[in-house]
């Protein structure tokens, strides 16, 4: 599928059913999600709407301030994933780079991932991080996980694109 036939759009509540059941499909690789949450959330989230109207892939994003120095406050990219069909034709590049556009004009300190996927995001100019960097999103984020013991134990990498 030509990648000009697929359209990276902000998401609506009307795809709030199928953003949770894309998310669910891929939950040896993601944290679940409510669908409370992502309504909560919607206006965070952006969709590759295929031209059936289908969603090939979702991308959401939360943020994380710095105690004292808003300036310094980063921002994650979450929950990204495609389709399983739909892998390896850049979709998933298309909406890391969307998200980053997005996200520019917030001028965050960093934008950070935490993922089994380190070299897909390797080539979009993250870089491995340790995790003791990121506390605060380990406070917010991690702390409540049910997969793993500990954030430190979770073996998903830690990354960050500082070059914004």
């Amino acid at each position: 599928m030509p990648q000009s036939q697929i359209k990276i759009r902000t998401a609506s509540l009307d795809d709030a059913r199928n953003i949770f059941l894309l998310i669910q499909n891929n939950i040896d690789q993601l944290v679940p999600r409510s669908t409370s949450d992502i309504v909560q959330n919607i206006d965070r989230f952006l969709v590759a709407e295929l031209p059936d109207g289908e969603l090939g892939g979702v991308i959401c994003y939360a943020f994380y301030p710095e105690i004292g120095e808003p300036t310094k406050s980063c921002v994650e990219i979450k929950s990204v994933c495609v389709r399983k069909d739909l892998r390896k034709l850049g979709l998933g590049r298309q909406l890391v780079k969307a998200q980053i556009e997005r996200l520019r004009k917030f001028k965050p300190a960093q934008i950070v991932v935490l993922t089994f996927a380190p070299e897909f995001f390797e080539k979009l100019g993250f870089k491995k991080v340790p995790k003791e960097t990121l506390m605060h999103k380990l406070y917010i984020g991690c702390i409540n996980c049910t997969k793993h013991e500990s954030p430190f134990t979770c073996p998903e990498i830690a990354m960050a694109l500082t070059d914004l």
